[in-house]
């Protein structure tokens, strides 16, 4: 089955929006501040961008308040070229046990990640159609250890179910990827070696046990 490139979906939809007065609102989901480094640098410029920061997965309080703190940093630090919001929500880690339960042995990119990208993307989907976004979208196809043809797919799902528009993406294509390695470096951004759940960080944990024998 050949790849579609939602970049070039993305591409569309930004031409459209490109030297517009009022541009479209976008709520996007940021997973930490070094992801949504190079995408709110690059949407900010089509959309009136709100980022919404729900990461129930993440293993623990102290690591989810310390790497929203970073999120909230960064984007009163970087000069955008329009205003960027925040919306925060509360911490809840049962959300996303309740969907992990019977999948804890999963490896890093299965099923537990798929049920994971959906949790979130659920809640802004929501989230975008209570409070009248025109559009959705998240920071995780910036990563080349995320499956974006996946994380697409769970979109275009949730905008019919929701009624919201999906904006469909690939960050890491032309090089996002790397871009959002030099904006972390830039702005000195805390970057973990683990996704965000207990589980990835044993994974991780693990995995440097085997390379360090």
């Amino acid at each position: 089955m050949n790849k579609i490139n939602y970049q070039l979906m993305l591409d569309k939809i930004t031409a459209k929006n490109e030297g517009e007065d009022i541009l479209p609102s976008l709520l996007l989901h940021s997973c930490c501040a070094p992801c949504s480094s190079y995408t709110i640098e690059y949407l900010s410029k089509y959309f009136s961008v709100t980022i919404l920061y729900y990461n129930p997965n993440i293993s623990d309080k102290d690591e989810y308040e310390k790497r929203k703190a970073e999120q909230i940093r960064l984007i009163n630090s970087m000069p955008l070229q329009g205003k960027v919001s925040f919306m925060d929500c509360d911490y809840n880690s049962s959300e996303f046990f309740d969907i992990a339960r019977g999948y804890e042995d999963c490896c890093e990119g299965g099923e537990r990640c798929f049920r994971c990208y959906r949790l979130r993307l659920e809640k802004t989907a929501r989230l975008a159609k209570e409070n009248s976004f025109d559009y959705f979208c998240t920071t995780l196809t910036i990563s080349p250890l995320k499956n974006s043809q996946k994380i697409n797919e769970i979109g275009f799902e949730l905008e019919k179910e929701y009624n919201i528009r999906w904006l469909p993406s690939d960050f890491k294509k032309r090089e996002g990827y790397k871009r959002s390695i030099e904006l972390s470096k830039e702005y000195n951004l805390y970057r973990q070696n683990y996704c965000g759940c207990i589980y990835s960080k044993k994974q991780q944990e693990k995995s440097k046990e085997i390379s360090d024998e």
